[in-house]
């Protein structure tokens, strides 16, 4: 199946790699208007400006295209999508801002027209294993970054050594993940602003200042 960056095994041309990606960015606007469900590959060709023979020398099929977008949505930088970033989260201050972003990021759309992971595993997750599979590593690496930032505030010495950051960083991917579907579904910031605020409350509970 021709859905990596080699397209099909062959490296591509600087060419080749801008119009993969226009393709793979006109399905993730369209997911995020459509939902997976209702995108389909001639509306994706329509929106990247690409032929039927164009789209499938790179995608085989939806399936393929899907797990692309999937991988961009996951590789985006701090900031984007409420993606973390190693190094950037790691200070109380910084993870507030990050949180303070997130929940703005949802009302200023009134959390329609995103496409994030939360939504694309609230749509494929429980229908789709190789979807599912690929989700699961895009969040896995994100609670990686997570837990490595709240490492590096535990080794200045401002978390607590019994802080577990396993948890913390779950703790705070659940409430941003779950914090974003709430949005998504019920229109309204509130219940995923109290997820997170929760959630760095907590993390807070473990600072060497506090009590």
């Amino acid at each position: 199946m021709r859905d990596g960056p080699e397209g099909d095994g062959k490296r591509l041309t600087r060419r080749g790699r801008i119009t993969r990606e226009r393709i793979v960015v006109a399905a993730t606007d369209l997911i995020a208007v459509h939902g997976v469900a209702g995108m389909n590959t001639e509306q994706v060709r329509a929106v990247a400006g690409v032929s039927g023979s164009q789209l499938y020398h790179y995608f085989d099929n939806k399936q393929a295209l899907i797990r692309a977008v999937i991988t961009r949505q996951a590789d985006m930088p701090a900031g984007d999508e409420g993606a973390p970033s190693l190094g950037a989260l790691d200070s109380f201050e910084a993870l507030q801002a990050w949180a303070d972003a997130a929940v703005e990021r949802q009302a200023l759309n009134g959390g329609r027209g995103a496409c994030t992971l939360s939504s694309l595993a609230g749509e494929l997750g429980g229908s789709d294993e190789e979807s599912r599979a690929d989700l699961s590593v895009g969040i896995l690496r994100w609670k990686g970054l997570l837990e490595e930032s709240l490492g590096k505030m535990r080794d200045r010495g401002e978390l607590r050594q019994d802080c577990d950051l396993d948890a913390a960083a779950f703790t705070l991917l659940a409430a941003l993940q779950g914090g974003t579907m709430l949005a998504q579904t019920l229109r309204d910031t509130f219940a995923m602003r109290a997820a997170l605020d929760a959630a760095i409350t907590h993390l807070r509970s473990f600072s060497v200042t506090s009590g």
